[in-house]
């Protein structure tokens, strides 16, 4: 058989290529073409290599490109099998005059006719020749050969085929084609652009499995669409728009890449644009932004610039969209939309290292709180079937982040949706597993779900926690709160929360999302009880939250890391223990006891007596666990030592424990190695609250504080309460 009938007998495979087109019934077909089923017969019924080649010559001959239906070419295929292919993908020698390659392309051409069956598309067979298949994409050979071209074709056709399959796209990751398509496209080979539409599709199924197996080629190709993106002038940057989401990484966006994405980027949204044109751009600019924040914006006047254009055109794109009832809204957009003004709100709220000045965050504070009163607006609208949907979600997450920062704009407005977010935040928290499903779909609708950055949390209230922390301080807003049952909400949510960092939880894989949002809800709790102490009194929810607090604050104490969580804890059991004194649960109970205990030990640890060169006295320090987080815990700590001074009156029990401690007689000793001087003021009078009181309750407390020359301590520091107090009996 000579090479050109071998040629002939590969376009079987483009006869496969035209089936989809038509696909008559087998009956007819058989009814049409007699010879064809002659020649199935003798394709069936070869010996050899050589008759199966006549027979393929013969039947392709008897088959028009377009007549060939399914059911036809599953009986070519069990007349051929792949034992006949496979010995033609991997053969090294063929017939004189042809070249080496012409084997291998009429067996891909099979395959290509196979694959057109996604029954045989997700067969072994098939899928054992993926790493064949996929080094044929970069082999080297005449670009201009025709059966080199028409080869490559074949090979896309099998690849994409595979591809469609339910498990398709794991097996080409595997197999290497994902290297193989970057290598194919970074090479602008023949079918390069086959090749970027399969990695599209491939991306699109399975990103974080495409990455893990080909991050250096991805990245190449990341790196030549950003410079592509970069110079283009003409239409083809819009569609490069839509494309380069797609390539941005898991992890981290290269920083070479930076610099061309805003580039292109400034280009097309500095100009006067149609929607169409607008829109991949501003959802792309916001990919960037979920993924590195502000880092891809250069610093300087033209990152200033173009940072304040991005947050404007969001802005004005939000309103558009709210603003006027009726119109249909471009939800993947609106949400890209919000991704920016995130942006914007972090870098206005920054002090140091912001991109924008002074007068710009002015404007852009005017400009985004004229865009939250449309997403307010939308809000208000938003009914209970409605509730569910991933966009009401979204507009929920940007007004909670606006909410953390800016509480006093828009307070009337705020006020009025604050019962529906009580109500919305109650919805998916009862139904937290549909809330998680909603943050996916939230993620999908503008970015990327495995996007780093910061999170789309699955709670709805977790987004809230902060603005609702500023609300509780004032009187209008926290009497609506109370009034729609956020408080016994928030018990509920910190006790799940709580859960999920309880001993038997691997609390190393926990974002940290969770443990803010503990503190956070610390901080409300926090606020009530100093605003509104009958509440505490009265709510069954706080006895409960009571209860476990002092069941965890113990092992709390001695973990790792975790000290500023302690002292919300701690603090807030405190506080509330003067307001539930008379609970029966604070009675000197094991858990009561152990609580104290842990609280004593987070208060007593903070401060060390160090020694300075060159003096013979040590200076008051402040331990190495607590130095670091001090800016954040201090004003923990003097409330946690005003909240114990208050409470030992109330339990009787509580200052003969304070003694078993030790807590007395060590402070006591501190503050007698230390130099006075390096003791401030309010230390002074923090520690002198706790040893009053103690020394007030309990006469071996009094004693004690003696022995350990508590009289003459009291002198050094003018500590005249503690001084007149151990003068007594």
């Amino acid at each position: 058989m000579s090479c050109c009938d071998l040629a002939a007998a590969g376009q079987l495979g483009k006869a496969g290529i035209m089936a989809s087109d038509c696909e008559p019934a087998l009956n007819q077909a058989e009814s049409r073409n007699p010879t064809l089923e002659r020649y199935l017969g003798a394709l069936r019924e070869a010996k050899n290599d050589s008759e199966q080649f006549a027979a393929l010559l013969l039947v392709t001959k008897a088959v028009k490109a377009g007549d060939i239906d399914a059911k036809t070419r599953r009986r070519i295929f069990d007349a051929v099998g792949f034992t006949f292919p496979n010995r033609l993908l991997t053969t090294k020698e063929a017939p004189d005059g042809c070249p080496d390659h012409v084997l291998r392309a009429l067996g891909v051409a099979l395959l290509a006719c196979f694959c057109s069956d996604p029954e045989l598309a997700s067969h072994p067979q098939v899928l054992n020749k993926i790493p064949i298949l996929s080094t044929f994409l970069t082999a080297r050979g005449d670009p201009d050969d025709a059966a080199r071209r028409s080869m490559i074709d074949d090979t896309y056709q099998c690849l994409t085929a595979v591809a469609g399959t339910p498990r398709g796209p794991r097996h080409l990751i595997a197999g290497g084609t994902v290297s193989a398509l970057c290598q194919a496209y970074l090479g602008h080979g023949y079918g390069f652009d086959q090749a970027l539409a399969l990695l599209v599709g491939l991306l699109a199924a399975a990103e974080t499995q495409c990455w893990k197996e080909a991050e250096p080629d991805l990245l190449a190709v990341l790196r030549g669409l950003s410079e592509d993106f970069q110079r283009a002038e003409d239409a083809s940057k819009f569609e490069l728009c839509q494309l380069l989401p797609l390539f941005l990484p898991p992890t981290t966006v290269p920083p070479e890449c930076h610099r061309d994405l805003q580039a292109g980027l400034a280009r097309i949204l500095g100009s006067k644009l149609s929607s169409w044109q607008r829109n991949p751009a501003l959802k792309l600019a916001a990919r960037l932004a979920h993924a590195c924040g502000s880092d891809w914006i250069p610093v300087g006047s033209s990152g200033s610039k173009f940072l304040a254009l991005l947050v404007n055109l969001a802005c004005v794109e939000v309103r558009l969209a709210l603003e006027e009832t009726g119109t249909e809204v471009k939800e993947d957009v609106v949400t890209a939309c919000y991704a920016l003004m995130e942006l914007g709100i972090q870098e206005c709220t920054r002090c140091e290292q912001s991109l924008l000045k002074e007068p710009q965050k002015v404007q852009l504070v005017s400009i985004m709180k004229e865009a939250i009163g449309a997403v307010i607006h939308y809000l208000l609208q938003v009914g209970p079937e409605k509730q569910k949907e991933p966009f009401v979600f979204a507009s929920v997450r940007i007004l909670g982040a606006w909410l953390a920062e800016e509480t006093s704009s828009l307070h009337k407005e705020v006020c009025q949706l604050l019962p529906f977010l009580v109500r919305y935040a109650k919805t998916l928290y009862e139904e937290a597993e549909e809330a998680n499903d909603i943050s996916q779909q939230v993620a999908n609708l503008a970015i990327s779900p495995t996007t780093p950055g910061p999170s789309w949390p699955g709670d709805a209230l977790r987004l809230l926690l902060p603005g609702w922390c500023h609300l509780t301080v004032e009187d209008g807003p926290r009497e609506i709160l109370i009034k729609e049952g956020a408080p016994s909400l928030l018990c509920k949510y910190f006790l799940q929360q709580w859960e999920l960092t309880s001993p038997g939880h691997d609390t190393s894989v926990l974002p940290d999302s969770v443990e803010i949002g503990l503190q956070t809800c610390c901080h409300i709790f926090l606020n009530l009880v100093v605003t509104a102490p009958g509440l505490i009194k009265r709510d069954a929810c706080f006895t409960s939250l009571m209860n476990t607090l002092m069941t965890s604050l113990p092992s709390l104490v001695q973990q790792q890391g975790r000290l500023l969580l302690a002292a919300n804890v701690a603090t807030l059991g405190l506080l509330m223990a003067r307001l539930l004194s008379t609970s029966p649960a604070l009675q000197g109970t094991p858990a009561s006891r152990g609580f104290f205990a842990a609280a004593i030990l987070f208060l007593s640890q903070s401060h060390v007596a160090r020694a300075t060169p060159g003096s013979d006295q040590a200076v008051l320090a402040l331990s190495p666990d607590y130095e670091g987080i001090w800016a954040d815990l201090q004003e923990l700590w003097f409330l946690g030592m005003q909240a114990f001074t208050g409470c030992v009156p109330l339990l009787p029990w509580l200052a003969p424990a304070a003694l078993r401690s030790r807590w007395p007689q060590e402070l006591l000793q501190l503050l007698g190695s230390v130099s006075p001087n390096s003791v401030k003021p309010e230390m002074v009078a923090a520690y002198q609250g706790v040893l009053v009181e103690l020394a007030r309750a309990n006469r071996l407390c009094r004693e004690a504080m003696r022995l350990q020359a508590g009289e003459e301590t009291a002198s050094h520091y003018r500590m005249a309460a503690l001084e007149q107090c151990l003068s007594e009996p």
